[in-house]
């Protein structure tokens, strides 16, 4: 409630300084102050008033001579808002409409009338009609929104909504225009919020909510669907008139996806969807595969999940089983790749295996190889595979057994036959053992042959037979294979020498003794076998001895002695070319009896470990699978028997990418730059050397970055490196087949060069015998460090420097010169890419003692320590010669104590002061001098510590409830804001003091609600970040009006009077009650017109609510008003202008009833 009132008719001769407001509850008996604070307004809002509750009111006014007598009391008023009808809704509005019903909507009223609305009520009205109807229920309808049912189809109709509250209807709101009942046809529509379009997050075990407002009429057929597949168990679908909602309890990663929502009907039809993410371990990964199974190895291969879980795939988790175990083993829980190659396996084992894709929430579910897969692979290839017979229309072959069945026995082998003029290869023989007859040959034809042997993981590689075969019988020049060529026997002893040949058709077998043929007796006979013929001699004795000689004889030769022979074919003599990756096959011609020795060798070194050679009597074959570069070079072939030697060569290029470059090296390193030289591989791979391909890696690094991929020379700088970085380098040949292997630099290289030379390089002194320089750090280091600085001198009139001392610091002195010689010094900087370019002393020095002005190198002008800390001032000083020092603190020579000391050397002076105190606090110079002058630096030194004491604490005024105190900050403030200031007062009758505030930031304080004629006396301490001073206490004062009531006016007189009116007089009170005047008038003179001022014990007076100082250019007064006993002392009145000064003092004294000042016992005795 606002209460207001008017002014009293009498301010009972004082100013009204404010008024008391007072309520009384009709429910109470006590009255009760409303406002806290005096009021000067002639009203006031009442707060805190109890709703229906009725209040009456009375006002008092207040002067200085205390509160006036109460006002009339008001009457009752009750405590409640005042109340309306209602203003008329707003936003009226046609919701929908079918062929029979209008769907109405509207808003609140602004205005409620002050109560609440209680309803609303629908009015309607036909178009063309005045007749409203209430279509509501009488006491309304509390909803905003109505629909008005069993309509008139297409009748035109007249819509209005009124509120209702308690006190009764309000205004009417009318739709605009008039309104058709009809059917409406909507095309869908969805409302999907934008955070819903951004996707639904959702932990897994937590539920995911997706509701879609909609709208469409008809009412649209509501269809949800997931583009992964079927929904889980856990999707239920809610349905309503105008929304849908699905939502899925307890998440997990197979419930993440794509939500699609459709909503059609006979307008159309709208779809949209909602991304669900479920923050889950991963799925399973997908397409797990094994393939290139090997006898200890194999390789997974997979793709990502397609459910990552909501979080980025960190790794997989690859496991195996042995079949036998049912326990998984770890194999790698840190794969980064979507394939693993697992090794150690066992073989012939079989094995399972399963991966988990692991994301930041964990390892996910498994994708497990569903058969067991064996450690094993396809078996190598059969070995040597010999022609053992063949006719015209068969070939019989043999062949070893592979050196490795792949982990799994081996099955079989099969027979495949290559006619010459064909290009493709037939099965013409499968067996199980390590032969096969090929029958059905054309008599004549040519045919190749090769065995593949194969096991349950496949078949290996075909091994050939080295030779092309013609169907034809096969004839042979008989040949022996003699063990010895002498045999010795005992006489009287048998002798049985047997005689192994070969040939086709079996040769005719003749023997002779010493030229002669061989008669055959009892004793002597020969025995001839298929392969073989047998001399035997019975008893042996000396007609025995002599030379036997055998000689087999068919129609394709007869045996005899020859020397070796090689028939090179003519591809043989031009270079053979040969595939990286493909057979290198030499097979050439040879003859000579006996049967030669064969021997192959690689002209420039080794023949390959994967080479085969097979040796006949009639041919020899060098097979090499699977060559690469390195099996290019010169192949020799040498053959020897006891009738001669025979040699030839080969000559082979195997087409792959080069060798490595060689030489490579470093040829300049910067701080920034490589360059690199090398030369061209050994081996080209059978091709021109297209261009080259430079990488680069950091040594904190495992992968190699391209440089260039198309460098045509045999050199390369590489720029843009790191400072300071180490780096491996390599080079790589291409040709038309390919990239070749690296060439690499073994060692890193760190990108570094010689430093710049050193900066500005200085004198710091002479002497007769040395000199001292000092010089700044080199602008580049040179991307290594600076391992130390070589200094050089140079003698007037010499060409040459001189290394004189070597150190790792900026500065040196030079020793042993010899006096007034002129030198020239100069600074090099080294690292360990070597030395910098020189950097010269500006200008030549004579070695001489020289004088120096004392100068200090103060850091800072000003130190600040805490209380109780420790602190050491260091000042580095230079002078020649050695200046002496002294120190001052506030202009007097500084007294050394246990605590305060100082340090001097030659090259500093140090002030140190332990456990620092407000007495530390001050001004301190630092005096040098020597013969070449002298020099005064100054430092100030700032204790931090709480504040001294607040100082001249004054009471600046008095009235009965209230003093006012002023105070000067302390003189020390602890070094750094004074924050604020803590007043305190109490009673003189007791010893407790009370806070008045702990927060004055002024340096003066209104101190109220004091109790009219008590005592009080203050005290106040100031506070900074370190804690609060001493208190400094004040004078006591009585809280009271520095005056009384005034006296009677005097005795009333009429002095005029007429049959309506009288005028009264009557004379002021002899005593007006207020407090005693000090006043002092004073005539002035001068010329010009002097300046006027008054002070009070030395401080100048202004204008205050007591003290009022009047002046003209001839007089000047000063009234203080309601002395004090504070207003005691001397006044001093001072006139100034251009011609002289001239003042008078005025001594005041306040006569005032005595004040008890508080003490503290401290001690009683008794006796």
């Amino acid at each position: 409630m606002t209460v207001c009132w008017s002014r009293p008719d009498s301010d009972g001769g004082s100013e009204i300084i404010g008024y008391i407001v007072e309520k009384r509850d009709r429910a109470g008996i006590r009255w009760i102050k409303c406002n806290k604070r005096r009021i000067t307004d002639l009203r006031l809002r009442v707060t805190g008033l109890t709703e229906d509750h009725e209040y009456e009111f009375r006002v008092s006014a207040e002067n200085a001579a205390g509160v006036g007598e109460s006002s009339q009391v008001s009457p009752y008023f009750k405590a409640c808002d005042p109340m309306f009808k209602p203003g008329p809704p707003t936003n009226t509005h046609v919701v929908d409409t079918t062929k029979n019903s209008i769907t109405l909507g509207w808003s609140k009223p602004i205005y409620d009338g002050g109560c609440e609305i209680q309803g609303y009520l629908v009015e309607i009205c036909k178009a063309d009609e005045d007749e409203w109807s209430l279509v509501t229920p009488q006491t309304g309808v509390r909803a905003t929104r109505f629909e008005i049912k069993k309509l008139t189809e297409h009748q035109e109709y007249k819509l209005r909504v009124c509120a209702l509250n308690k006190i009764g209807v309000g205004e009417a709101a009318s739709v605009p225009g008039t309104i058709k009942p009809e059917d409406k046809l909507e095309a869908p529509e969805l409302d999907i919020d934008s955070e819903l379009r951004k996707g639904i997050v959702v932990r897994a075990g937590g539920s995911a909510r997706i509701h879609i407002p909609f709208r469409g009429r008809p009412t649209p057929d509501i269809t949800w669907s997931r583009e992964e597949g079927e929904f889980t168990e856990k999707v239920q679908i809610d349905k309503g008139i105008n929304y849908t909602q699905l939502s899925i309890d307890n998440c997990d990663r197979n419930d993440a996806g794509k939500y699609i929502l459709k909503l059609e009907n006979s307008s159309g039809s709208k779809s949209a969807f909602v991304t669900v993410k479920v923050l889950d371990t991963p799925g399973p990964p997908q397409n797990l595969v094994v393939k290139d199974i090997k006898k200890d190895s194999a390789v997974l291969s997979w793709e990502p999940p397609i459910i990552d879980g909501g979080a980025k795939i960190k790794n997989y988790v690859i496991d195996k089983r042995e079949s036998t175990r049912k326990a998984f083993a770890n194999v790698s829980a840190k794969c980064g790749k979507t394939s693993f190659k697992v090794e150690n396996l066992t073989e012939g084992a079989i094995y399972y295996f399963r991966v988990m894709a692991e994301n930041e929430f964990g390892v996910g579910v498994p994708a497990e190889t569903t058969d067991a897969v064996k450690a094993s692979e396809p078996p190598l290839p059969p070995g040597k595979v010999t022609l053992t017979d063949v006719t015209q229309r068969s070939a019989s072959l043999t062949w070893e057994k592979p050196e490795h069945d792949g982990g799994s026995r081996i099955l079989g082998y099969i027979v495949e036959m290559l006619p010459k003029g064909t290009d493709k290869w037939s099965v013409v023989s499968e067996t199980k053992t390590c032969n096969a007859v090929v029958s059905g040959l054309s008599p004549g034809q040519e045919y190749q042959f090769h065995v593949i042997a194969y096991n349950e993981k496949g078949k290996s590689d075909p091994r050939a037979l080295g030779i092309p075969v013609v169907a034809k019988d096969l004839t042979i020049e008989p040949s022996f294979k003699l063990m010895f060529n002498t045999y010795s026997v005992q006489a009287g002893e048998d002798l049985k020498v047997e005689v192994p040949f070969i040939g086709r058709p079996k040769p005719t077998i003749t023997w002779t003794k010493d030229e002669q043929p061989l008669k055959q007796t009892t004793r002597l006979h020969i025995q001839d076998t298929s392969t073989s013929t047998i001399l035997h001699i019975k008893e042996s004795n000396k007609e025995d001895f002599g030379k036997y000689t055998v000689t087999a004889t068919n129609t394709a030769a007869a045996d005899k002695i020859e020397p070796p022979e090689i028939e090179l074919d003519a591809d043989l003599r031009k270079v053979v070319t040969v595939r990286a990756s493909g057979t290198l096959r030499l097979f050439v011609t040879i003859k000579g009896r006996p049967e030669p020795e064969v021997k192959w060798e690689k002209a420039e070194g080794t023949i390959s470990e994967r080479a085969q050679i097979e040796v006949t009597s009639s041919y020899t074959m060098l097979v090499i699978d699977n060559v690469n570069r390195f099996d290019s070079g010169r192949y020799n072939l040498t053959l020897e028997n006891n009738s001669g030697k025979k040699s030839a060569f080969v000559n082979v290029r195997v087409l792959d990418t080069p060798s490595a470059p060689i030489n490579l090296t470093i040829r300049e390193v910067k701080k920034d730059f490589v360059t690199l030289a090398w030369e061209p591989p050994l081996i080209d791979g059978g091709a021109k050397i297209t261009n080259y391909v430079v990488e680069k890696r950091e040594s904190t690094r495992k992968a190699y970055a391209t440089v260039t991929n198309n460098c045509t020379k045999n050199s390369f700088k590489i720029t843009q490196l790191q400072e300071g970085c180490s780096y491996y380098f390599r080079v790589l040949a291409v040709n038309e087949y390919g990239v070749g292997l690296p060439a690499e630099t073994p060692d890193p290289v760190k990108v570094s060069e010689p430093p710049s030379p050193p900066a500005k390089v200085v004198l710091v002194d002479v002497t007769r015998n040395s000199v001292s320089i000092k010089w700044e750090k080199p602008e580049s280091d040179g991307g290594s460090k600076i391992t130390g600085y070589i200094v050089e001198m140079q003698t007037k009139g010499s060409i040459k420097w001189s290394a004189c001392t070597q150190v790792k610091t900026l500065e040196a002195t030079i020793t042993g010169l010899s006096m007034g010689e002129e030198y020239s010094f100069r600074v090099i900087a080294v690292n360990e890419k070597g030395k910098s370019d020189p950097r010269e002393l500006g200008i030549p020095v004579i070695a001489k003692d020289i004088e120096i002005q004392p100068s200090a190198e103060l850091l800072f002008n000003t130190y600040t320590v805490k209380a109780g800390d420790d602190l050491k001032i260091d000042v580095p000083f230079r002078g020649r010669p050695l200046p002496t020092i002294s120190w001052k603190k506030d202009g007097n020579p500084l007294k050394e104590t246990t605590r305060v000391n100082i340090q001097t050397s030659k090259t500093s002076t140090s002030l140190s002061i332990k456990e620092a105190s407000n007495e530390d606090l001050g001004h301190y110079e630092l005096h040098l001098s020597n013969t070449a002058g002298s020099t005064t630096a100054s430092l100030t030194v700032v204790v931090l510590d709480r504040p001294g004491p607040p100082t001249d604490v004054h009471i600046d005024e008095v009235s009965a409830d209230s003093v006012t105190l002023s105070w000067k900050p302390p003189a020390y403030d602890g070094g750094c804001h004074i924050s604020n200031y803590i007043v305190e007062k109490r009673d003189t009758t007791t010893t407790t003091w009370d806070v008045v505030s702990a927060a004055v930031a002024r340096t003066s304080i209104k101190v109220s609600r004091l109790t009219t004629g008590s005592e009080y006396q203050f005290r106040i301490c100031a506070e900074n970040r370190y804690g609060k001073s001493t208190y400094t206490n004040s004078p006591s004062v009585v809280a009271e009006y520095p005056f009384k009531p005034p006296g009677p006016p005097g005795t009333p007189h009429v002095v005029h009077a007429t049959k309506t009116f009288m005028v009264v007089t009557w004379q002021v009170p002899v005593n007006d009650g207020a407090g005693e005047v000090f006043k002092v008038n004073a005539d002035i003179a001068g010329r010009p017109i002097p300046v006027i001022s008054w002070t009070k014990d030395g401080k100048e007076l202004e204008g205050k609510a007591r003290v009022e100082i009047v002046s003209t250019d001839h007089t000047t007064a000063i009234t203080v008003k309601d002395c004090i006993r504070g207003d005691s002392g001397q006044y001093l009145l001072t006139l100034q202008n251009v011609a002289g000064t001239r003042s008078l003092a005025i001594n005041c004294k306040v006569l005032d009833r005595p004040v008890l000042n508080l003490f503290t016992v401290k001690k009683i005795i008794l006796w």
